[in-house]
């Protein structure tokens, strides 16, 4: 039975250094494949962003589990070069506060109310393109007039379904580690194409 749950406890020997390198191989040929089919789409929003920064706009990122950690890096990536943003998953009291009083999904809905506007920039980070509270983020930030950007994996979901981000970027991979590697890559690019379209 915990061979079934946890395949990776299973009693034979794994060759470790093949799987890694098996894995590597894997997550650089999806990065290559995201960064030739979705850079055009990269380069389109990364100016949507530097004109929304520029005009005094700010980004705010999110996402759960997982994509929250990389919302907090994506705030990371663009203040460590000057430029406004903040990952609206990062303060615990807030989220937990909403998540209990009013509900989990309206967590960054009502964060984005308080704190966005028009010439604001949303970015969503899911690897399902599912959840509840991502999606009524996005749609509260189309209704604010904000720039939203999404990334998602596995088809893109409901988020990319119900089209709620203007700019998206699904990567082709129904494993939750590949996506999150190749978003982080996209990511990465993007906060610096951004920095360099920004004075």
């Amino acid at each position: 039975m915990t061979g079934t749950l946890y395949p990776f406890l299973r009693r034979e020997s794994l060759d470790l250094t093949a799987s890694t390198a098996a894995k590597a191989r894997e997550s650089l040929e999806l990065r290559l494949r995201v960064l030739d089919e979705l850079g055009p789409g990269l380069s389109a929003c990364a100016s949507a962003v530097a004109a929304a920064l520029g005009g005094g706009g700010r980004v705010f990122a999110f996402g759960n589990g997982g994509s929250g950690t990389d919302a907090e890096s994506v705030a990371g990536l663009f203040v460590e070069r000057g430029l406004p943003a903040i990952s609206l998953a990062c303060d615990c009291a807030l989220v937990t506060a909403l998540g209990n009083d009013v509900g989990f999904e309206v967590v960054f809905a009502r964060q984005l109310t308080a704190l966005g506007g028009p010439g604001d920039v949303a970015l969503a980070l899911s690897t399902s393109g599912g959840s509840a509270n991502v999606l009524r983020g996005l749609a509260e930030a189309g209704r604010l007039g904000m720039v939203t950007i999404g990334f998602a994996g596995s088809g893109g979901g409901r988020l990319a379904a119900e089209g709620l981000a203007e700019h998206l970027f699904v990567v082709p991979s129904s494993s939750v580690h590949r996506i999150q590697e190749a978003q982080a890559t996209l990511y990465h690019l993007l906060a610096e194409l951004v920095a360099a379209q920004t004075p």
